[in-house]
């Protein structure tokens, strides 16, 4: 048995509307990342300097040696770019979420200060800003309990939204295992939030965006302009808000860097931008917290059912019998590689039948006879399937005149005569009518035609009663 982590269904092809306060359109979300003095750095006790989201190209950590040019950059973040963004959210009347590294925050007051006067909510990024892919889950939760003292030590109240941002696998987990937040934003799948099972518990998640974002300016392939950064978002802006008007209502983050956007080259982009949205009428621009208190409310999490973590015994006993008599399907698919996309309809579906499909001709020729004749003697015995009786009396089978009773008879044993299974359709896609017409045209096709027709029908009778029962 193999379980695949990964989710690629999420809400699938009709999401629901966000119900935004107000009947807003859109939620456009400002992220201001607090880094600057928690980035990698020998006076923070890091064995190499900084090489991440400057404007020194091509830049590379330096073991053992402080980078001073490096430094000065981040120093540019928090002495200049900082104030230059604060003065522009709290004059445009727009708070934002700071995603705080907890060392970053204890060395700067003034700009902690600023936060707090303005209510900007401060989540945490951190306790330091240093990539944890080869850090142990044993390391990465305790610098996560730290960074959770020193934020509350600092700030004066405990993070309730967290991003480490330069993550590992383990992440997301240990951050839910800690019961503390009331968030995670470490994904970047979605443009909704949505509800992850994960630590035992439903913990909200909140993605977050690497496009939307001015660290594209320090990356190749990134913006090499204000303007490209200015249409990105706006393009960005106009789709979402479309859907929004068409009653599918989404998130749209925008990341931003004290260093980057704060310069002045730039910062007047994300000032046309903020000038454009306000320009429209149904936008909301909460702080993610407001988001999270929004989304408890209005989409609370629901009990979902998990088909890729039953057990055997019950999964072979709930879709046992999904195709006629065959509950080997559901056995050889309960081995597959399920996982979340796997439970929906069109997940379990596909993996029944592809265990048909795979199968060989002996056994789907199996799966065939096994199903009854349509109108037949086991029908009129009343010795069919639960399935089979309810999707019969679907088209009216269960209340034929004599008439139609025998000529059912007579093409019934014609087609089994002629091509060795039983007439095999979808009669839920029928009527009586157009049964009989479908049984008097097939019976003459070639059986290795048939065969193939035969095949898909059984497909299709598969979905329709999985429809029923999910």
């Amino acid at each position: 048995m193999t379980r695949y982590p990964r989710d690629f269904h999420g809400y699938g092809p009709t999401p629901p509307d966000a119900q935004w306060p107000g009947g807003a359109r859109i939620a456009v979300q400002f992220v201001l990342n607090y880094e600057e003095g928690g980035e990698n750095c020998l006076l923070h006790g890091d064995a190499a300097s900084e090489a991440f989201l400057s404007e020194i190209v091509g830049a590379a950590p330096w073991p053992g040696q402080r980078h001073w040019n490096m430094e000065s950059i981040y120093d540019y973040g928090a002495r200049a770019g900082f104030w230059r963004l604060h003065r522009l959210f709290t004059g445009a009347e727009i708070p934002v979420t700071v995603y705080g590294v907890a060392t970053a925050l204890a060395r700067s007051p003034q700009q902690v200060e600023a936060m707090t006067q303005a209510d900007w909510e401060i989540a945490s990024h951190g306790l330091k800003w240093i990539d944890y892919k080869d850090h142990t889950a044993e390391v990465e939760s305790a610098d996560m309990d730290e960074a959770i003292r020193l934020h509350r030590e600092v700030v004066g109240t405990a993070p309730r939204g967290w991003y480490t941002g330069r993550s590992s696998v383990n992440t997301v987990a240990l951050a839910a295992e800690t019961g503390a937040f009331d968030y995670i934003s470490d994904t970047y799948d979605d443009d909704l939030p949505y509800w992850m099972q994960v630590a035992g518990r439903d913990q909200l998640i909140i993605p977050y965006t690497l496009d939307c974002n001015d660290m594209r300016f320090a990356t190749p392939q990134g913006f090499n302009s204000g303007d490209q950064f200015y249409a990105y978002l706006r393009d960005t802006f106009d789709a979402l808000y479309a859907e929004g008007s068409a009653g599918q209502a989404k998130m749209m983050s925008v990341g931003l860097h004290c260093r980057l956007i704060g310069r002045p080259g730039r910062i007047q982009a994300l000032k046309r931008f903020i000038d454009y949205i306000k320009g429209f009428e149904g936008v909301w621009t909460p702080r993610r917290i407001d988001i999270a208190e929004h989304w408890r409310v209005t989409h609370p999490p629901q009990p979902r059912l998990r088909l890729d973590q039953m057990d055997r015994a019950s999964f072979v006993a709930k879709f046992g019998g999904v195709f006629e008599h065959s509950p080997w399907i559901a056995e050889r698919a309960y081995d597959l590689e399920l996982g979340p996309a796997h439970n929906s309809v069109a997940g379990i579906h596909n993996a029944l039948a592809r265990m048909f499909r795979s199968a060989t001709r002996a056994e789907r020729l199996g799966v065939l006879t096994a199903h009854p004749d349509l109108a037949g003697k086991l029908a009129a015995a009343k010795r069919l399937t639960a399935e089979s009786t309810q999707e019969q009396a679907s088209a009216g089978l269960d209340a034929l005149t004599d008439a139609e009773r025998a000529r059912f008879e007579t093409l019934n044993s014609q087609y089994v005569a002629k091509h060795g299974f039983p007439f095999i359709i979808a009669v839920k896609d029928h009527d009586k009518d157009g049964i009989l017409r479908q049984f008097e045209t097939r019976i003459a096709n070639a059986t290795e035609d048939e065969f193939t027709t035969a095949c898909a029908q059984v497909e299709r009778i598969a979905r329709l009663r999985l429809e029923d029962m999910l």
